[in-house]
This record gives C-alpha cells, sequence and structure tokens, in this order.
C-alpha cells in the first residue's frame, strides 16, 4: 500500500496475536498504513501486563477503554480510568498493570508501525508447547529496539 492510501478494517477484521498474558487484536498495521502507525486493541487480565521495558524507535499512546490501569512512568505508578490515556517517547521506561478486578481493555498506537511485527514474533514464541524462551523472547525485543529490563 502506498503512503498515500486510505484503509478500513472492520471490527472483526483485526488479527488477533496471544503473548505476555495480553490479547492483541491488530487493526491497523504496517502494510496498510505505509509504515505510519500500528493500531491495536489489547485485552488485559487482572495484574496483567508486560514487564518494564522502553523503546528507540517509536512514539506509543494508549487509551483506556475498559478497567483499571496503572502505567509506571519515572518509578511512580499512575492509575487511569476509562476515558483516560497516557503517552510514552522513544527511551522512556515504562509498563502498565491492570489493577483492576476485571479484564482492561485499551486501545493504542505505535508511530511508525512494526510494534505488529514484534508482537507477531512473540505470539509465536509463547504458542510454544512448553511456553516461551524468555531469552529469545528478550532477543525479539532487541531486534525490534524494544529492550526489557532484567
Amino acid at each position: 500500500m502506498s503512503n498515500n492510501s486510505a484503509a478500513v478494517v472492520r471490527q472483526n477484521e483485526g488479527r488477533v496475536l496471544h503473548a505476555f498474558g495480553e490479547e492483541v487484536t491488530i487493526y491497523l498495521d504496517g502494510e496498510l498504513t505505509g509504515g505510519k502507525l500500528t493500531l491495536w486493541t489489547e485485552i488485559t487480565p487482572p495484574g496483567g501486563g508486560p514487564p518494564p521495558h522502553y523503546h528507540l524507535n517509536e512514539d506509543e499512546t494508549f487509551h483506556v477503554l475498559e478497567g483499571r490501569v496503572a502505567f509506571l512512568i519515572d518509578g511512580a505508578w499512575r492509575e487511569v480510568c476509562p476515558g483516560g490515556s497516557a503517552f510514552m517517547p522513544p527511551g522512556v521506561v515504562h509498563t502498565f498493570k491492570n489493577v483492576g478486578d476485571q479484564p482492561s481493555r485499551m486501545l493504542l498506537t505505535t508511530e511508525p508501525s512494526g510494534f505488529e511485527k514484534f508482537f507477531a514474533r512473540c505470539a509465536a514464541e509463547f504458542a510454544k508447547p512448553g511456553g516461551p524462551d524468555m531469552s529469545r523472547v528478550i532477543e525479539i525485543g532487541v531486534e525490534h529496539g524494544i529492550h526489557f529490563l532484567q
């Protein structure tokens, strides 16, 4: 798709992936947006969330649709309820956690695109019998400019 093409994706046309205990549905990816962004929804179980990490390449925006989500930024947790948002520029160490007792749902974007490739590779690793090789997941992150703190 060219950089100036429009894209429409209906609710049931997203690509569903599972990794890190999350269910991610990718709606817009680099192929559809000419590399400009990735847009997805993410369902996180109570207590769930990714390890602390930072991105070298992407701005990441979160918009809470359902549930209670806390974001770790600059060493402090900040809770965001439905209708609230958070923004993480490249290089900022962050994570989030569902602090409610029900699954949370967020709408996320990364700019530029590429996150969908990272998450698809991690989903394949998490789908392996016996679970993921976390050292391989960390390597996949590095290959995509996403660094997990250990």
